[in-house]
């Protein structure tokens, strides 16, 4: 385990906030691996860059070594966390939650090391807690005290409706901690105020309580809202190679410091050391985002993925040229039409409905022209090269 200073250093790389940060230092100095947890509620079935910010943070804790519990809140799930929201949250079925934990669990591992994290699911303690108990719960905090909390202040003073469970959803966060007997908590920003009932509820328990960490909020792609997979703006960790690559190129380059610094694994003395050259003209700062979204694709799908990805880029968009070797190679009935081949055939859409979508945002292309009319008729023998958007590709075979 590395020294006080070297182990505060990387821990406090691209936090916020440290509550309080000598509390830190002196559970570091004792020397023992501290137990780190940070919750994910399974809302949605994939997770985008985003969410890997504090899974990040958590890989570092894993290298200064200590220990560290992911915890699927399957039960806190189906509550839905009220933060930043102005109004009650859609509440999910035990399916769906169930379904979307089990994704979670096969994609954190592209960045945690499985040997070295404790996978947890809340609902093995929440489905215990009878009526006494919740009760015994809720009495550890106030309604004055949830008031102060920014979203229902002002959902209060809207008179917009505050469900008793949205009440609930900060104090089994907080239980969470209690049962776990955790050191440190991670969390965005936006949950600094449940985090913080964590140290409360600990302190309740009669338990020593926990330090709070905060990770600001990773914007998207427009570079000003934070990313999310409803506002479009997001990189999502399964999309193919060659998408996220481009994804990743298309911010901006003030914008790319930002994620260097939350999602690469480079030091900080190096992202300066670029950042120094970019900004006296010796370096492009293409240069430096390409190297950035390869590391990135080599992460979530190897390095043979990425440098396929970068020559890809390279090819059809510096050099304005279709790639020698076009990945997504396809037989194509004869004829076929278009939604028909972007959904059965090619896979660059979902349903008969996002192709449509695709063709009415003239986003798909057939041999370099726009495709404007859903009727489309594909004829292999006579087209040859389908696009959609900047970064799915696929040529007739033998052609």
């Amino acid at each position: 385990m590395k020294d006080i200073n070297a182990q505060l250093e990387l821990i406090k790389r691209g936090a916020i906030d440290v509550l309080p940060e000598e509390e830190l230092v002196a559970k570091l100095k004792r020397g023992r691996p501290l137990k780190i947890k940070a919750g994910f509620d399974p809302t949605a079935p994939d997770l985008h860059l985003g969410h890997t910010v504090l899974i990040e943070k958590m890989k570092q804790f894993q290298e200064l070594g200590h220990e560290v519990v992911f915890l699927i809140g399957d039960f806190t799930g189906m509550i839905g966390d009220p933060s930043g929201k102005s109004e009650t949250r859609k509440q999910l079925t035990k399916e769906e939650v169930l379904k979307n934990a089990e994704t979670y669990k096969a994609q954190i591992f592209k960045i945690l090391d499985p040997q070295k994290t404790v996978i947890e699911f809340n609902h093995r303690w929440m489905e215990k807690l009878d009526a006494v108990s919740l009760i015994e719960l809720t009495a550890k905090y106030t309604v004055a005290r949830m008031l102060e909390r920014e979203d229902f202040k002002q959902r209060y003073q809207k008179q917009q409706s505050i469900s008793i469970h949205e009440f609930l959803y900060p104090l089994m966060q907080g239980y969470d901690s209690v049962v776990l007997k955790a050191d440190v908590e991670l969390g965005g920003t936006d949950q600094r105020f449940n985090l913080l009932i964590g140290r409360e509820l600990q302190r309740e328990y009669g338990q020593e309580p926990q330090v709070v960490l905060t990770m600001p909020l990773l914007e998207g792609l427009d570079g000003i809202q934070k990313m999310s997979k409803s506002l479009g703006n997001y990189i999502g960790i399964n999309e193919p190679p060659e998408e996220m690559f481009g994804k990743v190129m298309s911010i901006s380059d003030e914008l790319m410091w930002r994620y260097y610094e939350l999602l690469s694994d480079t030091s900080l003395p190096e992202i300066r050391r670029s950042r120094a050259q970019v900004e006296n003209g010796s370096l492009h700062p293409m240069e430096v985002k390409k190297t950035l979204a390869a590391e990135l694709v080599e992460r979530f799908h190897g390095s043979m993925a990425a440098r396929s990805a970068r020559d890809y880029f390279e090819t059809r968009y510096q050099k304005k040229s279709l790639p020698s070797h076009i990945k997504k190679q396809f037989a194509a009935p004869e004829p076929v039409w278009i939604c028909q081949l972007l959904t059965d055939v090619l896979q660059f859409a979902k349903s008969r409905g996002e192709a449509r979508r695709l063709i009415s945002q003239g986003a798909v292309k057939v041999d370099g022209e726009v495709v404007t009319d859903i009727n489309f008729e594909f004829h292999g023998k006579r087209h040859r090269v389908v696009e959609v958007g900047k970064n799915r590709i696929a040529q007739v075979a033998n052609g």
